[in-house]
């Protein structure tokens, strides 16, 4: 290990990005009193850790409960007497905490067994994912602190979005912004952070030390990509997203010199990385001893089955196929070979005499009406119900494998295909499960093993097989079309008619946002499951499902 000798005109910053258990207050705390342990083996004066660290983000109604306030508050104090071990070290921890105003999103300044500085977030987020209006009170006061000579200010995530309190801190006398974040993760957000960031350092002319959290937090997860930018904006040090890390970052002459990048990823591999990451944290923090995934020879189970490998491992993963009379031939092939291909156990379990047995039971209230969905979704619910049987007798959670594209238009069914505990790629749409999957296939990958999904399973047809020669395009428009209009009318909130003057047919815009608007009710009733866009069903969509208005 490299010796690092501080001076009057240098020192090193440890970047803490931790993976906090929501609600574990002493795991959390262990978290940080083992990243300064090794922070301070390796030289760093300071270390820095995320918002709510020791909490964990987002804590929700906790906070209301004042006994959960106490005992963060007794955690807290006792972190700090630990961490009294390390000789002229610094340890910057977010935590909640009662003042005379309120309750508030703070970060404290330990050191030497006392805590020096506390600072309350100025800027509280309620858009999107985000509610701290409902539990917190906004601080109104800079926080500068002394360190090796250095003035450093401290910001909490949503202030660097606004210019108020990086200005605030300059005044106050701050030489270098430290900005903790429990940033969640959506497509093209790292680019966004960077563009803030630099934002703030030209009007401060101040460098920047950005630490983010990482790991899953129920919906949400958080990818790290903690980094230091000097006072031109220059990215001077980058950390790895989706991954535990401690970057360490010197600061020579009131500077961040240049030190660790991570490499950039490609979208479809942040996008994948997520989604394992995602699993990998729900399964973990939750205590399931495995995953039962219900296997149809298409493309959306078949990327469940592969992310969930590479979550947990396949010798925790099993697969279930459920064929019925309308299962083709090469569904049973490609499943088979898809289970092989990635060493799970693989079991079948035929539906005609379970289906078969519905149906003579509700002949008699059935008499004289013909076949429709009603019989198709009794496929799908035996299927559900069998999956959740073999939940309930294992302990395993079942994935449910619906994606963003079905989950907008109802292409679901209710205690069928959406039953189960965790719905792997909610947020993800059809067109964008086919590039995950190619990516997957990819010899290169952080995975390997090349092309573990069949190639037929991405270019046949996507089929539901529920009845005979079934296709998804037999009632839905073709995916890019569908696609195309739900990222305009969710993620962009354009109105049907601006959505038909982009270019998309009139009839296709009606019905897709029709349906999404007459399917509000099922999405209600579905498990949570990984963000990945900017605007995901479920915390960031806050729909009515009685509603006549028409957009």
């Amino acid at each position: 290990m490299t010796q690092f000798h501080s001076d009057s005109n240098s020192f090193r910053v440890a970047l803490a990005q931790i993976n906090s258990v929501l609600g574990d207050l002493q795991g959390n705390a262990d978290l940080i009193y083992t990243a300064a342990q090794e922070a301070h083996l390796q030289g760093a004066s300071l270390i820095i850790t995320p918002e709510l660290s020791l909490t964990g983000y987002p804590p929700e109604d906790l906070l209301l409960r004042p006994s959960f306030i106490t005992a963060c508050q007794q955690t807290l104090d006792e972190l700090c007497q630990r961490l009294a071990h390390f000789n002229e070290c610094t340890v910057i921890v977010g935590h909640p905490k009662n003042t005379v105003l309120g309750l508030q999103n703070c970060a404290s300044v330990l050191s030497q067994g006392k805590i020096l500085a506390c600072y309350a977030k100025q800027v509280l987020p309620n858009h999107e994912v985000f509610d701290e209006k409902r539990y917190f009170v906004s601080g109104n006061a800079a926080c500068v602190f002394q360190h090796h000579n250095q003035s450093i200010g401290i910001l909490l995530c949503e202030d660097i979005w606004h210019d108020g309190p990086a200005q605030q801190a300059k005044q106050a006398g701050a030489e270098l912004l430290i900005v903790m974040n429990a940033s969640p993760y959506h497509v093209q957000k790292v680019n966004l952070r960077l563009e803030i960031l630099r934002k703030q350092i030209l009007q401060t002319q101040l460098p920047l030390l950005y630490i983010n959290a990482v790991g899953g937090q129920d919906e949400l997860v958080f990818d790290g990509g903690s980094c230091a930018l000097n006072h031109k904006g220059v990215l001077c040090a980058l950390s790895p997203q989706f991954k535990k890390d401690l970057g360490l970052v010197v600061i020579q002459d009131k500077q961040p010199q240049v030190g660790s990048i991570a490499n950039e990823s490609s979208v479809e591999a942040q996008v994948y990385e997520a989604l394992v990451l995602g699993v990998h944290d729900y399964v973990e923090k939750n205590r399931f001893p495995g995953v039962i995934i219900g296997l149809s020879g298409g493309v959306d189970s078949a990327l469940v089955l592969a992310i969930a490998v590479d979550a947990i491992g396949a010798d925790r993963v099993r697969a279930v196929m459920m064929p019925s009379p309308y299962t083709a031939e090469i569904s049973w092939l490609d499943a088979r070979q898809l289970a092989d291909n990635l060493g799970v156990q693989y079991d079948e379990i035929p539906i005609n005499e379970t289906v078969n047995a519905f149906e003579t039971a509700l002949a008699p209230q059935f008499k004289n009406r013909g076949a429709d969905t009603t019989e198709e979704n009794i496929q799908a619910r035996v299927r559900g119900t069998l999956l959740m049987a073999l939940s309930n007798k294992s302990g395993r959670l079942v994935l449910t494998t619906g994606n963003k594209s079905e989950m907008a238009v109802g292409y679901c069914t209710l205690y069928g295909d959406m039953a189960g505990g965790f719905a792997v790629i909610k947020d993800i749409s059809k067109t964008l499960v086919y590039q995950l999957c190619h990516y997957r296939n990819q010899v290169d990958t952080p995975y390997g093993k090349g092309a573990v999904i069949p190639n037929r399973i991405l270019t046949r047809a996507p089929s539901a097989e529920l009845r005979a020669n079934q296709t998804d395009q037999d009632s839905l428009p073709d995916y890019e079309i569908l696609d195309g209009i739900l990222a305009r009318y969710m993620e962009e909130n354009q109105s049907s008619e601006e959505i038909i003057q982009a270019g998309f047919d009139p009839h296709s815009v009606d019905k897709v946002t029709r349906l999404i608007k007459l399917n509000e009710y099922k999405r209600r009733q579905a498990p949570p499951g990984v963000r990945i866009t900017q605007r995901a069903f479920g915390r960031d969509w806050r729909y009515p499902i009685t509603s006549r208005f028409k957009a």
